[in-house]
């Protein structure tokens, strides 16, 4: 059986004091401070200038009342002048905006102008010898060439014609083609805009 070796107790509190000093002496250079007053060392390479030494910091005192009252009237007349120059592009940027839609609506009464001038040609175009030609027909055969017609011409034509004789003729026509040619009739003949 092995033989535990003890040691007396004065010679193990005396081993722990020893490891003790020796981890403080180890510490005392990472403790932020110099050891014993020492200086910093500082590296000053030959023919330089030595570095000055760092300048303490001091505190100014806060400003009193009066000088930030001064300093307030000085740039009051800044920040005047700036918030006019903001306000200016504000309302050039305003500016802007209304001549855009000033163009939009000039482009809507121009498309306005465009429709109105297409109703004109419209009605103009069922000449009274067109007109006359499909008065004289027989309603059935009338219905089937409006039929095939375009149906702003087609209109046009019925809505010349004589109102009875117009009226045989829708009944002749078939129920899509009669109420596609109703429909353009009645708002070529309404008087207000259809917008």
């Amino acid at each position: 059986m092995p033989m535990k070796r003890s040691f007396p107790r004065h010679d193990r509190h005396h081993k722990a004091a020893i490891l003790l000093a020796t981890a403080f002496l180890a510490a005392l250079p990472f403790a932020g401070g110099t050891a014993r007053g020492e200086e910093t060392v500082r590296q000053v390479l030959p023919g330089a200038q030595v570095a000055a030494a760092p300048q303490q910091l001091t505190r100014e005192k806060a400003p009193d009342q009066s000088e930030i009252e001064r300093f307030c009237s000085n740039i009051a007349d800044a920040a005047r002048d700036r918030r006019y120059v903001l306000q200016a592009q504000e309302l050039k940027q305003l500016q802007a905006g209304i001549d855009e839609r000033m163009k939009a609506l000039d482009a809507k009464k121009a498309e306005y102008e465009t429709w109105l001038k297409r109703r004109e040609v419209f009605l103009a175009r069922a000449e009274d010898g067109v007109v006359q030609i499909y008065a004289g027909m027989k309603p059935d055969a009338a219905a089937e060439r409006l039929a095939i017609v375009n149906a702003d011409l087609a209109a046009a034509i019925l809505m010349k014609l004589d109102s009875r004789k117009a009226s045989v003729i829708l009944n002749e026509m078939d129920q899509k083609a009669a109420a596609t040619l109703t429909g353009i009739m009645a708002s070529a003949a309404r008087r207000v805009d259809p917008s």
